[in-house]
């Protein structure tokens, strides 16, 4: 018995790296998957279907159920195309894991339009259009008097979280991707459907070219091995996290971190507008004597 017998999940971006584990993984959790990808290069030009059914053979090989889908999740179309093949080829939906994406990294001060606008469509559109049409399924359902299981799990990125040199279209889309889950969380809690999200730390194509071969931990444990994502997902694609939405996950190695959001750090308080000046002889006070400069990056 799996924790996700009987359910219908698809994964976008599931044909190489962390997308394929997660779908290798939910589909030896007992849930029929739809495996999306486009098989583009790791800069997202071409295309290539027979990257999402390798992962399909894979799938059935184990005893599995999986369909292979090439739809444009940043399409309008192809997001709404997407969320139909689940429910034609498997009667329903009941996870979506948004994962796909890709990079165009360059410095601020040299990125052209284009990058900056190919990156937060596949990423920050490509997370929206399949989790709006997903969201339409089960209200209709919700509406049309039936029991709703909804999860949906988007991949953000510590870059998002924290910022990183050179990849200002990349974190600007990562970081909308967890404004975007607080959203939905919000809005779909009375369909009883959760939305949370995860920022893994892994080897991929997209981190290939810093990591490497990078192998690291102990008893021969890849702390970067793409897969070690894929059981953070599983969980929350499970029952047992029904109460469990708006939440952003770090995931690296064996180690998972819950990132709590924006609070207030210092305040400064008054009874009429502050001046310039008058800030600038408080700053201390609202710092509280605490470094102010830019934030580190990762979880420790």
């Amino acid at each position: 018995m799996g924790h996700l017998d009987g359910k219908v999940a698809i994964v976008t971006g599931a044909g190489r790296g962390i997308g394929r584990g997660e779908a290798l993984l939910l589909a030896a959790e007992g849930a029929r998957v739809v495996v999306n990808d486009l098989g583009t290069t790791a800069e997202g030009g071409g295309t290539d279907l027979s990257v999402a059914q390798a992962v399909v053979d894979e799938i059935e090989a184990a005893g599995g159920k999986a369909v292979a889908n090439g739809d444009d999740v940043a399409s309008w179309e192809g997001a709404r195309n997407l969320i139909d093949t689940a429910v034609e080829a498997f009667g329903g939906l009941d996870v979506l894991v948004n994962n796909a994406g890709f990079l165009r990294d360059a410095m601020s001060f040299n990125m052209d339009e284009e990058a900056f606008d190919a990156v937060i469509r596949v990423h920050l559109k490509g997370h929206f259009a399949p989790a709006r049409w997903a969201a339409a399924h089960w209200r209709s359902r919700s509406k049309a008097g039936e029991d709703v299981y909804g999860r949906i799990i988007n991949t953000t990125s510590e870059a998002g979280l924290w910022g990183t040199v050179g990849q200002s279209n990349y974190a600007s889309a990562k970081g909308g991707i967890v404004s975007l889950t607080l959203t939905m969380a919000r809005e779909m809690e009375r369909l009883g459907v959760t939305v949370n999200a995860v920022a893994p730390r892994a080897r991929t194509r997209m981190t290939e070219a810093v990591l490497g071969g990078l192998v690291t931990g102990q008893d021969d444990f890849d702390d970067w091995h793409p897969d070690n994502v894929a059981p953070a997902v599983g969980w929350l694609a499970s029952p047992a996290a029904a109460g469990i939405s708006g939440q952003v996950f770090v995931v690296a190695g064996g180690n998972v971190h819950w990132v709590a959001g924006f609070s207030e750090a210092g305040s400064l308080r008054g009874t009429q507008r502050w001046t310039v000046e008058g800030l600038i002889q408080h700053q201390d006070h609202l710092f509280g004597g605490r470094r102010t400069g830019i934030p580190g990056f990762g979880i420790v």
